[in-house]
């Protein structure tokens, strides 16, 4: 039996557990149930629903982006899949009104692709990020696909791919009238994408944003780098990638594991996780809903996970991570050469988190060294104080500090 199926099946036995939880919880914590008046029913109802939130199974959020405030008026919102690929959807967010003033607003703002990270949680941890661009943009945005969800019939998906899907996208959208925001992973393949277009002659965006990106993972090394660098890739091979079992339609294709990445994550900062969950027992007993459902939210979007295609997952660790092959100009994509010094008509700003420690600092500003074509008052970077990997595009650093500088740097260049 596979590592994959036996957490499968240890995910089945703790359904039974999980549901008795959830239903002890509400029993013990509604207010027209008798239970909730006998002594302890606070932590009777507290305790439960922590088993329930750690023995339940977390799917992929939902957007719920149905409105957006546009100079001060509420306009409503509705998520449309544009581009449909095996591996990715191409979404687009269209804000509609009839409001004739309001339509002449919208009507004139910058076009924006925000390449989401494949990298272990689902899009939708952008869901702030979209939210917020949605005040001043017409917001397009990479949706990837859970790779256990994907029939092997539709063949492999390796990083060339998913640089060949960012040119699709691009082509799709436009590229003269687009400003492309890249978030972590994404600074990689889009960086390569755009200097292949610019090399081949095509149009290329308007600007680029890239956020917390290891452009250059040489700089500043995070535990994460280490990692990657401490280990062969015939380890990773051997020990992260599994076969997706039954019943999933994805049957047979080789992964790197959802819920790996996921026990990566916690520990990193295991004792984080665990105040945390502390906390949330503590202000349910107390009966502080608000920071309790603060708590849900976010675990609702940390520990919904996706799996990786294995050929993706290893191509990055290799040629991101442990060849380090854009910096040293010497990686090819499909037999091209990746050259970021053939962007010439593309301003380049990127944003990096004071206290990031899954990009170190002067990973993505390495993409400023690299991009020598541009001319140099169309570079821009900004160092966020303060701010963490996520301060730098969801939170309230992100739309206070960060937003407001992204958004005059895309009008700059809207034309």
């Amino acid at each position: 039996m596979t590592l994959y199926q036996l957490h499968e099946l240890g995910r089945a036995w703790m359904a039974p557990l999980a549901y008795m939880a959830e239903a002890n919880a509400r029993i013990f914590s509604a207010p027209t149930s008798w239970l909730s008046n006998v002594p302890g029913a606070e932590r009777i109802a507290a305790g439960n629903e922590l088993i329930y939130r750690i023995g339940k199974d977390y799917e992929k959020p939902a957007w719920e982006i149905h409105e957006v405030e546009v100079e001060g008026r509420t306009v409503p919102v509705v998520e449309q899949e544009i581009v449909r690929k095996p591996f990715c959807r191409l979404l687009r967010f269209k804000r509609y009104t009839d409001d004739a003033a309001t339509i002449t607003a919208l009507k004139d703002d910058p076009i924006v692709l925000v390449v989401a990270p494949l990298s272990g949680h689902h899009a939708t941890l952008l869901r702030d990020t979209v939210r917020t661009l949605l005040r001043d943009h017409k917001v397009y945005v990479t949706d990837w696909v859970d790779a256990r969800m994907v029939p092997e019939s539709e063949g492999s998906f390796s990083l060339d791919d998913y640089v060949a899907y960012v040119e699709e996208f691009i082509r799709h959208i436009g590229a003269d009238n687009l400003h492309v925001i890249s978030v972590c992973q994404p600074t990689v393949p889009v960086l390569a994408a755009v200097s292949l277009m610019a090399a081949r002659g095509e149009a290329t965006p308007r600007s680029l944003v890239m956020m917390g990106g290891p452009i250059d993972a040489r700089s500043s090394p995070t535990e994460v780098n280490s990692l990657a660098t401490r280990n062969p890739l015939s380890w990773f091979e051997n020990n992260v990638i599994h076969t997706v079992p039954s019943p999933y339609p994805g049957e047979g294709r080789r992964v790197y594991p959802g819920f790996l990445q996921h026990a990566g994550f916690i520990a990193m900062n295991p004792s984080r996780h665990f105040m945390s969950h502390w906390d949330f027992y503590a202000d349910l007993v107390k009966g502080d809903q608000q920071d309790a459902e603060s708590h849900r939210k976010f675990y609702d979007e940390y520990n919904a996970v996706l799996d990786m295609p294995a050929e993706y997952y290893l191509d990055t660790i290799r040629t991101v991570f442990q060849e380090f092959l854009l910096p040293r100009g010497k990686w090819t994509v499909n037999g091209e050469l990746v050259k970021p010094a053939a962007i010439r008509k593309t301003a380049l700003m990127s944003i990096e988190g004071e206290l990031d420690d899954i990009s170190g600092q002067g990973q993505t500003a390495a993409a400023h060294d690299l991009c020598t074509g541009i001319a140099k008052a169309h570079h821009r970077h900004l160092t966020v104080e303060g701010a963490g990997h996520y301060g730098i595009f969801s939170g309230r650093r992100w739309r206070e500090q960060v937003y407001p500088q992204v958004r005059d740097f895309i009008a700059r260049y809207a034309g």
